[in-house]
């Protein structure tokens, strides 16, 4: 049998055109992701990219691989239908702040609840890019970029805190300019048993004249510890925070602290990983528990009647010509 060919980012590439505004980081979280998958050898036809809609909704079409571009917030009760549909898929959500915290915040908070084993990647810029820069839920309490009339009324919503509340197990920052850092970042919620969750901060240039790439570069901050300029987003494993819960009477204590660090921002952003307990079952674990059935026949084996009605196919049968 020839060995199988080695993936590159390139084979996760469609010819779809890509009309995001110039300058958007919606361009380096997909390039990100593409690497990621390719690191990690993924086959194309064993991964699965949901979104909502708005901006990065469009992220499916510009990923070789099975994809849906479904509801405004409802990414994730699809994304975790199609992983308990077919267990061995590799299913990724893809959505933005707007559609995740504000009409999506219910399927959010309750995701959590069920540790299902799946990536949740979240374009945070503020703003509602797509319907001409509204303030998104994560826009900070009287900010005013150039797209509303008057400051920002609301507060804004802190993801990091509600997901460690909400009880995903795998919680981490990246920033979309950084791409090998977003790369990697991203590797590690996907390889991750449980539920991930990856808050990418990302510019818009159109209409977020506050959070810009200047701004993160930080040309106007300073180190409190150096005295040195361009510091506001800091790593968090440089500065020796360790994320992993290694026994349940630690839980506490390290969500905790997720929070803390969580409420960073301003002149000092921390990136990374905030949160890690792989102690607790995921949703398909539970599910087995109470029905051992389900691990040795999932649905992905089960044979499912053909069109004709006589002819039988399992789900890997079916995807066959689907395969890239």
């Amino acid at each position: 049998m020839a060995a199988s060919a080695v993936l590159s980012a390139k084979d996760f590439k469609t010819d779809v055109h890509n009309d995001w505004c110039p300058g958007c980081g919606d361009f380096a979280i997909v390039t990100a992701l593409q690497m990621a998958l390719a690191e990690l050898q993924l086959p194309n036809h064993r991964v699965a990219v949901i979104s909502g809609v708005g901006c990065s909704a469009k992220i499916p079409h510009y990923i070789k691989s099975f994809g849906a571009h479904t509801l405004h917030g409802r990414l994730m009760p699809y994304a975790i239908g199609v992983k308990l549909g077919n267990p061995e898929l590799t299913v990724i959500g893809a959505g933005g702040d707007g559609d995740g915290l504000g009409i999506g915040a219910g399927h959010f908070v309750n995701a959590g609840r069920r540790n299902v084993d799946l990536t949740y990647l979240f374009f945070n810029n503020g703003v509602y890019g797509l319907t001409k820069g509204q303030a998104s839920p994560t826009l900070k309490l009287g900010v005013k970029p150039k797209s509303l009339p008057s400051p920002n009324i609301n507060e804004g919503i802190n993801p990091i805190w509600l997901a460690v509340a909400s009880g995903y197990t795998w919680v981490g920052r990246s920033y979309s300019f950084d791409v090998k850092h977003l790369k990697d970042t991203i590797v590690a919620a996907i390889k991750h048993k449980g539920l991930a969750f990856v808050d990418i901060l990302q510019p818009c240039p159109t209409y977020n004249d506050i959070n810009t790439k200047d701004w993160y570069s930080a040309k106007d901050a300073k180190d409190a510890a150096t005295g040195e300029v361009g510091a506001r987003l800091y790593r968090l494993d440089a500065a020796g925070h360790d994320p992993v819960v290694r026994a349940h009477e630690e839980q506490d204590a390290k969500m905790l602290k997720a929070i803390e660090l969580g409420a960073g921002w301003g002149d000092r952003i921390p990136i990374g990983v905030f949160y890690q307990n792989e102690l607790i079952p995921t949703y398909g674990e539970r599910i087995t528990a109470r029905n051992p059935s389900y691990k040795e026949h999932p649905p992905s084996k089960e044979r499912i009647a053909g069109a004709d009605g006589r002819t039988a196919l399992s789900f890997d049968e079916m995807l066959k010509p689907l395969r890239v």
